[in-house]
């Protein structure tokens, strides 16, 4: 009988969650090295967690833009919050937090592969994007193909070039990792390429940010099973409460950087910080002057509604950062054994995953991702 906690009403969340790494009890000894990923996204930035204290983006390519080059990472765009997100979730060292939300793969090297813009990442150019991997792959030794985005339209993958494609990479060595999405209000809705059937796709599920608070909670996962029949997602992880990097230089990291200084500031500042940063957040300029309690007042809702960790990390949530934390699991079962084929590596996966009671099985597949136990297990697989 599964041991997993039960799901319960929610309460009122902690500020700050805890790291990935102390949420799901992941195994300290393997950290990604020597594994590299390539990431397909609308966008991407060399974020200080994973360019210090050297970086360790291997390349990266633009294939909306035709441009390649790891100097194109440098300049802020707004399309690449979401990659940059994603990445630093799997692959972070937790740099800007003094280690505090580090992923489970810090030594994980990243390949970066633009497919989209800020509205949108169409089908066919993640199409385009698995066949680049496909073909770079020996260039850069790449193990693992992480997308967090979806196609266009519901097909079979029987019919569909992008399916193949992902089936392709599979064959080739590469382990596909996929977020499912999140339409879990259209049960059996799921696109490709998270409704390749050889493809590990990924939904979540929701602790509050502590395991020890004893919730756990499904999160609104897309879930099949899919036109084809096939079960999706087979794994569920974290994807709600995650910490992630802030886009730097933007609006959104200049309001938590004067939200983050005013919560730690006395009262007798309050007005004079306000007064040096008029026009940064409207609501803190409207209360200019007024008491203390008031100020505080706006300063947690914003800290709240913002989702601010601190001025460097917020709080996100969606199964697109779910598949990451379960490509840094990965990223340790292939440095613990790297013998491992992509379909030993989620046959090990699914068989270490602990179903969560109370949870329909169409939306938790084999169950909640245990990186401890499946870095155990591919320890001790000896395959052919």
């Amino acid at each position: 009988m599964s041991t997993a906690p039960r799901s319960v009403p929610p309460t009122e969340p902690p500020a700050a969650p805890l790291s990935v790494a102390e949420r799901l009890g992941a195994d300290p000894r393997f950290t990604g090295k020597g594994v590299v990923a390539a990431f397909l996204d609308s966008g991407f930035y060399a974020h200080p967690d994973l360019t210090r204290p050297h970086s360790r983006i291997h390349g990266y390519v633009d294939l909306i833009g035709r441009q390649s080059g790891v100097e194109h990472l440098t300049s802020v765009d707004a399309s690449s919050w979401h990659g940059m997100m994603s990445s630093v979730v799997a692959a972070g060292n937790g740099a800007l937090s003094g280690g505090r939300y580090r992923s489970l793969a810090p030594d994980l090297g990243l390949v970066l592969v633009k497919v989209g813009t800020l509205s949108r990442v169409h089908h066919d150019d993640i199409t385009r994007g698995i066949e680049w991997v496909l073909v770079n792959r020996p260039r850069y030794d790449i193990r693992i193909l992480n997308i967090s985005c979806g196609g266009d339209y519901e097909v079979s993958y029987l019919e569909d070039t992008l399916s193949r494609f992902a089936e392709a990479a599979i064959r080739a060595g590469i382990v596909v990792v996929a977020a499912v999405g999140n339409n879990g209000e259209r049960p059996g809705y799921v696109v490709p390429p998270a409704s390749v059937p050889a493809v590990i796709s990924v939904g979540g599920v929701n602790d509050f940010g502590d395991p020890s608070l004893g919730r756990l909670l499904p999160y609104r996962s897309s879930h099949g099973p899919t036109i084809d029949g096939v079960q999706k997602p087979e794994v569920i992880t974290l994807a709600d409460f995650v910490a992630a990097p802030i886009l730097p230089g933007t609006p959104t990291a200049r309001e938590a950087a004067l939200l983050a200084t005013l919560d730690a500031a006395p009262d007798s500042e309050l007005t004079a910080l306000i007064a040096q940063n008029r026009g940064v957040f409207a609501p803190l300029d409207a209360v200019e002057g007024r008491p203390a309690y008031l100020i505080r007042q706006v300063i947690a809702a914003g800290l709240h509604d913002g989702s601010v960790i601190d001025e460097h990390y917020k709080r996100v949530d969606g199964t697109s950062f779910a598949a990451p934390i379960v490509t840094s699991v990965v990223a340790q079962m292939l440095e613990a054994n790297p013998g491992l084929t992509p379909g030993q590596v989620k046959r090990l996966l699914l068989r270490t995953a602990e179903r969560v009671s109370g949870i329909d099985v169409d939306r938790q597949g084999w169950g909640v991702v245990r990186p401890r136990a499946a870095v155990e297990a591919a320890l001790a697989f000896q395959g052919s």
